[in-house]
């Protein structure tokens, strides 16, 4: 689907930007996201009732802390207090000017910061821009990318200085040789600030900015992948190692090509980073073989299987069950059906 013929999205999002990126003070608001999903993949007639769902759930935008301007943004970046006057900030920018250059120049900003808000305002972003490049340019859409930059310089986290460890032959094989944190029992940000190396892999230095955007596309083939025998071990979190990397990758084609590169070593900090993070410290034996996931012969029609994922309700299910039909392939719908499977359904 190219774009929204119907007008659920730009009245859902109309919905949704007085509500604030967070609630309950540090979880990410997903229903922009996941309503981007629905519509992009015919599910527009059940929007609506999907928001009634998740709606009760938001809180308001915050109030002003102090305005965000060209001198003081340096200061203002990583203050989730200031993160309404970010987002008017963004508004005002790209009601001024092209969002192409607002994005343009505000993405090698934002970039060292990709795990803000475990890695969901980088993930907004991205379902924003989808949309951008694929339909017409209207206000609420427009409005949503600054949301969703709004969120991102509120929240910028860049991740501790990593060590490059031994170098890995794919990125199938770099996440499998991802160190794991010592200590799990913390949250998100007493698990990344464990971090102290990575390992890399040939596609990490592309030569070209097409060759970057073959070694995304592996990455994000990867982490789809990977969560087919992997995913039990936090099947919520680790739907992020892969959501996060496509959502850099729908970015790239609104992106200066310089900025490609970069791009990919970002996303692969945030991947690597989740993965470390969250990934079960033993492989599941019984999981090895995803054609005996339950389930794994069934669903192998793309429609069918976003349709399951929009029956479940649940707003991670929905986004990594559309980033696996991104990948495509037949692994990817194992994934896809692993995540409908773990994840508590909604409906």
């Amino acid at each position: 689907m190219d774009d929204d013929t119907t007008g659920t999205l730009d009245e859902a999002l109309e919905r949704l930007h007085a509500s604030g990126p967070e609630r309950d003070g540090w979880l990410s608001n997903h229903a922009p996201m996941a309503v981007e999903a629905l519509v992009r993949h015919g599910q527009a007639p059940v929007v609506q009732r999907w928001l009634d769902r998740y709606g009760p759930k938001l809180e308001e935008m915050p109030g002003s802390a102090a305005p965000v301007t060209v001198r003081n943004w340096r200061e203002a970046l990583g203050d989730p207090r200031r993160v309404a006057d970010w987002t008017v900030y963004f508004e005002r920018e790209t009601a001024d000017r092209p969002w192409r250059d607002v994005l343009a120049e505000w993405w090698p900003r934002l970039l060292p910061g990709i795990a803000a808000g475990a890695t969901h305002p980088v993930i907004r972003v991205g379902h924003s821009v989808r949309t951008l490049l694929a339909g017409e340019e209207t206000a609420p859409r427009v409005r949503e990318l600054a949301h969703g930059l709004g969120y991102w310089a509120a929240r910028h986290q860049p991740l501790p200085a990593l060590e490059l460890l031994d170098p890995a032959p794919s990125a199938a094989a770099a996440l499998d040789r991802v160190p794991l944190v010592p200590d799990p029992s913390g949250g998100i940000l007493a698990r990344f600030a464990q971090l102290t190396g990575l390992p890399h892999w040939p596609g990490q230095e592309p030569a070209e900015p097409e060759e970057a955007r073959s070694a995304l596309r592996e990455l994000v083939r990867a982490a789809t992948h990977r969560y087919a025998t992997h995913g039990h071990g936090e099947p919520v979190m680790l739907v992020h190692a892969a959501t996060a990397p496509n959502a850099v990758l729908r970015t790239l084609p609104a992106l200066p090509r310089a900025l490609w590169g970069p791009s990919l070593g970002a996303a692969w900090a945030a991947s690597a980073a989740v993965t470390a993070a969250y990934a079960p410290p033993l492989r599941d034996s019984s999981l090895d073989a995803p054609a005996r996931t339950p389930g794994a012969q069934g669903a192998t029609d793309a429609e069918e299987l976003f349709a399951r994922a929009a029956a479940h309700g649940d707003d991670h299910t929905i986004k990594f069950v559309d980033t696996a039909l991104d990948v495509g392939d037949r692994t990817a719908f194992v994934a896809a059906l692993r995540s409908i499977e773990l994840n508590t359904p909604v409906f």
